[in-house]
């Protein structure tokens, strides 16, 4: 599947830049047209991933930068801008994820840090390219979790952060939409990349059987029987940043084969 031409003339920045959804989310930013500036604390991989865009043919600025420092923040701001003279769309993928364990017993300096980098440096970086975003019409896409939609045990300190940023992107909607400033938000549950292949295979060792039973077992619990993969997220975001998109603020796509209905 390609999007080609939803994005030709424009320009993304994307934070979080990794192996998994961040590669895709350049990859298919490209392959529909856009010029990207990369963002991430790793240089060798965000060369990695700027050398496939080029191969694509679009071009690829990277940043090595810590989006929760905000020197690096106003950088990668004033680089997008110098390399390109506009911006077009705002991917904010950079996350981190608090300790997995019960709200009664969690560390909360641990919580703090959680909700600085989810939300807090989320919205520094937004409010550093809105004005870029203003001259174009541009959007913003916030990547969320599916853990919105469930209360389980453990991921209450992930729950906390990823609500308020789902909150943060509805408000920024109401406040930017008047300024021609689209924000939503992609909601993805499992995503079948390598991060995800590691901790299948570790709980596949720890309980005796194979990583494919344990795929198998997540897998049933979707409509689709089956995993998102990194480039079907991406797809969502393009959606999201492309003009066929233009009437949509605000809202909160999931993208999880149908694991949750909402």
């Amino acid at each position: 599947m390609r999007a080609a031409g939803l994005l030709d003339g424009k320009v993304v920045v994307i934070s979080g830049v990794g192996p998994g959804l961040g590669r895709g989310l350049a990859l298919q930013c490209a392959r529909a047209g856009a010029d990207v500036v990369l963002a991430a604390r790793n240089e060798e991989r965000l060369a990695e991933v700027a050398k496939e865009v080029g191969e694509i043919g679009r071009r690829a600025v990277p940043v090595t930068a810590d989006i929760n420092d905000h020197a690096a923040c106003e950088r990668l701001a004033e680089t997008a801008r110098n390399e390109f003279g506009r911006v077009d769309g705002l991917v904010n993928n950079a996350f981190a994820t608090p300790p997995l364990k019960d709200l009664t017993r969690v560390d909360l300096d641990a919580v703090r840090r959680g909700f600085e980098t989810n939300v807090l440096a989320a919205l520094h970086l937004t409010r550093l390219l809105v004005p870029a975003l203003e001259e174009t019409g541009g959007s913003v896409v916030m990547i969320n979790s599916a853990v919105l939609r469930h209360s389980r045990r453990t991921f209450g300190a992930y729950k906390m952060a990823k609500a308020a940023l789902l909150a943060m992107a509805q408000n920024l909607a109401t406040e930017l939409g008047p300024r021609g400033v689209r924000v939503n938000t992609i909601a993805p549950g499992y995503i079948w990349a390598d991060n995800l292949k590691w901790y299948f295979d570790h709980l596949a060792k720890k309980r005796g059987v194979t990583a494919q039973h344990i795929y198998d077992e997540n897998a049933a619990t979707t409509d689709l029987g089956r995993l998102p993969e990194p480039d079907e997220v991406a797809d969502a975001v393009v959606f999201m940043l492309s003009p066929l998109a233009r009437a949509v603020t605000g809202q909160c796509l999931d993208v999880n084969a149908g694991e949750w209905h909402h």
